[in-house]
């Protein structure tokens, strides 16, 4: 069917929030670009008069490509080079929808996405749904054809399935809420340490169980398992930030290392000529910094790139790394 230009400012007033409810379902930003796309040629040739809920229909469209993209997601997963980490969102980033409440940061944290990654595609969607976007049972089960009982059921699983992985990996401490001021100084304390060619001041600032992780999705080197206990995390890091020609060759120069948050946490970026070559997010709790997650596989810091080119990040950190 031909759509009216009033259908189509229709689907494009829904567009930011179907992005951001798929970005969260699929943790790629390349992925939740295809679901909406397909969302929309769904509404391109249905009978959209005959709609009474646009809202309703697109994201109940949406959703379920989104579980059908995650029940294949699993199986390329299975055969990915390396660890398999989210795409990381810079601050403001659109996609990264809607950040009223703590449960909507929360949800879009990079931690919580990796978590997200251990529920079933059911559990995953109502979650979201309901955590970020405040959806009500009934509305989910209508999304998904189920009942308000099993939503419920599902969300309390879910929940709790995300409360057990944040207790575990920050040792019962909770992820502390950060503003840019305080991310930044997270971000030069972490590369002072990081800097220093010391292991005892990063031993300092981690907990005693912290981990680093890395993707390079076999097109940068990156460990295949994670680094796991403060020591081991903080060699591998002074030994990352220690400079070397090998380095600047696989980076293509040599980074300018800047602090902002990603995902609402702190991060560093590292950047060469104006490309994003890495995006490194930490994971802060009171207790210290629990978690080091680096991106670097250039295939998903391609938003990084095209959005640090038209935003103002201020100036790095630590000029000419590595």
């Amino acid at each position: 069917m031909v759509l009216t230009l009033s259908d189509v400012d229709r689907f494009e007033a829904a567009r930011s929030r179907l992005e951001a409810i798929a970005y969260r379902m699929l943790g790629s930003v390349s992925e939740a670009e295809d679901a909406v796309q397909e969302t929309y040629l769904r509404w391109q040739a249905a009978d959209v008069g005959r709609i009474e809920v646009p809202e309703a229909w697109l994201t109940k469209v949406l959703t379920n490509f989104c579980l059908n993209q995650l029940t294949s997601a699993r199986a390329r997963r299975e055969t990915y080079v390396g660890q398999w980490l989210p795409e990381p969102l810079l601050e403001g980033d659109p996609m990264l929808g809607p950040a009223e409440t703590a449960e909507q940061r929360e949800s879009v944290s990079y931690a919580v996405l990796v978590l997200l990654e251990r529920l079933s595609p059911n559990e995953r969607a109502v979650y979201v749904l309901r955590e970020a976007f405040a959806y009500s049972h009934r509305e989910i089960a209508e999304i998904l054809d189920l009942s308000e009982a099993a939503s419920q059921q599902i969300f309390h699983r879910a929940k709790k399935h995300v409360a057990q992985g944040r207790a575990q990996a920050a040792s019962g401490g909770a992820r502390a809420e950060i503003d840019e001021a305080a991310a930044r100084r997270v971000v030069e304390e972490f590369l002072a340490a990081a800097t220093s060619g010391e292991t005892e001041p990063l031993i300092r600032l981690l907990t005693s169980d912290a981990i680093a992780v890395g993707d390079g999705g076999g097109k940068v080197p990156a460990r295949a398992s994670a680094f796991e206990g403060a020591r081991a995390v903080a060699k591998f890091l002074r030994g990352m930030f220690k400079p070397g020609q090998a380095k600047r060759d696989l980076a293509g120069g040599s980074p300018d290392l800047y602090a902002t948050t990603a995902n609402g946490g702190p991060a560093i970026v590292a950047v060469v000529d104006g490309r994003v070559f890495g995006i490194m997010c930490l994971e802060r709790t009171p207790e210290g910094i629990v978690a080091v997650r680096s991106q670097v596989n250039p295939d998903k810091l391609e938003r990084a790139t095209a959005r640090w080119a038209a935003g103002d990040f201020g100036t790095p950190v630590v000029s000419g790394a590595l």
